[in-house]
């Protein structure tokens, strides 16, 4: 029996828009620019409509014969609302095919209570063989894009981050972690599955 060959996807939903979160007269939270286009995403995207999107636009793109090549085994494994980080399961022989049609894509699907459709950009940070290196690398990147922001703002005292992630208090946490954090690791760096055809690729440092 031939065992079907998979890529994850690792997805992170950034939004060029700042968000609409503050009342009438309020001030608005200084955040940075990082956590601003890193903001949650609505509940309302499940797993379904984001794949519904993603095959909508290799349709788009490439017509029935893509929207063929890729009918068996697109899967949204996994989507976090509120760190916007999805994993999305492919199979190897036309991953290419559906990081296209994310890259190309422009907006969330409509959802529930919006008139408008909200602007993003979907970004591919990561190919794995296994789901299990991609989810090592949403915790490794969660905690850094975490450890980033808080740096960016650690001699403005109290900011709205801090406010926003209730985190104004006690910051010693955050210093022995960057410590402890050290350089980022590479792809070089991780050790190699125990299948050949399923080695990591960095997303950035794939070649042509």
């Amino acid at each position: 029996m031939v065992r079907i060959k998979h890529r994850y996807l690792l997805v992170n939903i950034l939004y060029p828009e700042p968000p609409k979160t503050q009342s009438p007269g309020q001030n608005p939270l200084q955040v940075p620019d990082l956590v601003s286009i890193h903001q949650p995403t609505s509940d309302d995207l499940t797993p379904q409509l984001l794949a519904k999107a993603i095959r909508d636009q290799i349709l788009l793109m490439y017509g029935d014969y893509g929207s063929g090549i890729t009918t068996t085994g697109l899967l949204v494994k996994y989507l976090s609302a509120a760190t916007s980080t999805a994993i999305v399961r492919c199979a190897r022989a036309n991953y290419q095919v559906v990081w296209a049609a994310l890259t190309y894509m422009t907006h969330l699907p409509r959802l529930a209570g919006r008139e408008k459709l909200q602007p993003c950009v979907m970004q591919v940070v990561r190919v794995s063989g296994t789901i299990r290196k991609a989810e090592e690398e949403v915790i490794r990147r969660g905690r850094a894009a975490i450890l980033k922001a808080r740096r960016a703002c650690q001699n403005e005292g109290a900011t709205g981050l801090d406010v926003a992630l209730g985190l104004a208090k006690d910051r010693m946490l955050s210093e022995q972690l960057l410590a402890d954090e050290g350089p980022e690791r590479g792809v070089e760096d991780e050790e190699e599955d125990d299948d050949d055809d399923d080695e990591d690729q960095e997303a950035m440092d794939e070649d042509d």
